[in-house]
């Protein structure tokens, strides 16, 4: 019976570890859960804008009418300055295109600020 019990125990406290989100590698801590953005007011951003932020320093991008800061996440880029090609504007084909996992779908819900100003 108490091999049971601590088997149980066990089991959650793992399943707890599973789920508990990981910080990123360079220190990024203020990680957003995809559906806290989805809840939240969405902020709204003019095209001009975001083109301002478009250094490596301060890199914002657009993925289908939706604003994302990625400044924390360019040194971690496997694709090295290619994230910077379209920093400040759309980057909604070459986001979708070939070279990414499926993870990286998931993983911009963290980076998301708002969305982009509808004419």
């Amino acid at each position: 019976m108490i091999i049971v019990v601590l088997a149980l125990i066990l089991g959650v406290l793992l399943g707890i570890l599973i789920l508990i989100p990981q910080g990123r590698k360079s220190g990024h801590s203020k990680k957003v859960d995809s559906n806290a953005s989805n809840k939240k007011a969405s902020k709204i951003y003019s095209k001009a804008e975001v083109s301002l932020h478009n250094k490596k320093t301060d890199c914002w991008i657009i993925i289908k009418d939706k604003v994302y800061d990625v400044t924390s996440y360019v040194e971690e880029h496997p694709g090295g300055d290619a994230i910077l090609a379209h920093a400040g504007d759309d980057s909604t084909k070459g986001f979708n295109g070939p070279q990414h996992a499926t993870r990286v779908f998931d993983m911009i819900d963290d980076f998301y600020i708002g969305d982009l100003e509808q004419y």
